[in-house]
């Protein structure tokens, strides 16, 4: 069934205590606002049902997490229209996650790049498919990507961070494991599975422990990122 208030490109389903937000834009799950609004309503949606106690965030195309913004659609859209996506994406999804009080697993299949990066590692869980390749490309578009400033040295430290970053360059998912990025590898044809038994697992811990723990990490990391770059510049300013 589809989320109330999402779309086509956004599946979104309950079975057994666990919500299964599905990306199903092919080909790529390219990301403009109306699906970026879509995964944000359906993690609301999922923080209002009481009977959801656990969310995975997956794919439903074959070989393609998400490719990151949809820069052909972006070309056509005004500075303040591109504003709006991207503030959605970087401070709507992270304060949906935070407001959710629910853990979340992302279950990466095939290619995350950019903005799909951004969805990956706003989960408190990344599983990875063998097939996954990761990567920050844009770079290569003359952006920078200034939210990623903030979480990645977090995660795998400033050095490698700068490389990823700069070089643009893809890696695969058992570089990304030994980098921090995500929690395992898992086969590609046993990935949804291991993601909804993680979810399943998550699900039975005590509600109350569970809510309580997110809100302190969320708390902490939302002091660490939103300090604008500059103190005499907005933090939009950097989007």
């Amino acid at each position: 069934m589809t989320a109330g208030g999402t779309n086509h490109r956004i599946r979104y389903e309950v079975s057994g205590g666990i919500a299964r937000i599905m990306l199903a834009r092919p080909p790529m799950n390219a990301l403009d606002l109306a699906m970026v609004r879509g995964v944000v309503a359906a993690l609301k949606r999922a923080a209002a049902d009481d009977a959801v106690r656990a969310v995975v965030i997956a794919s439903a195309v074959a070989k393609r997490f998400c490719a990151g913004l949809d820069i052909v659609e972006l070309a056509g859209r005004s500075p303040d229209q591109i504003r709006t996506l991207v503030h959605e994406l970087y401070v709507g999804l992270f304060d949906a996650q935070c407001q959710l009080g629910k853990p979340t697993i992302a279950a990466v299949n095939g290619a995350a790049r950019g903005g799909g990066m951004t969805l990956a590692v706003s989960c408190d869980i990344v599983l990875a498919a063998e097939n996954a390749t990761f990567g920050y490309p844009e770079i290569d578009l003359g952006v920078l990507p200034t939210i990623h400033f903030v979480h990645l040295p977090r995660i795998i430290g400033r050095h490698r961070a700068f490389e990823l970053l700069f070089t643009g360059r893809t890696f695969d998912a058992k570089q990304a494991a030994a980098l921090g990025l995500v929690n395992r590898v898992v086969p590609d044809a046993e990935q949804q599975t291991e993601a909804l038994r993680l979810a399943g697992e998550l699900a039975a811990k005590p509600e109350a422990a569970m809510r309580a723990g997110r809100a302190a990490r969320c708390r902490i990391a939302r002091r660490e990122w939103a300090v604008p770059v500059s103190p005499s510049e907005p933090r939009a300013a950097y989007y």
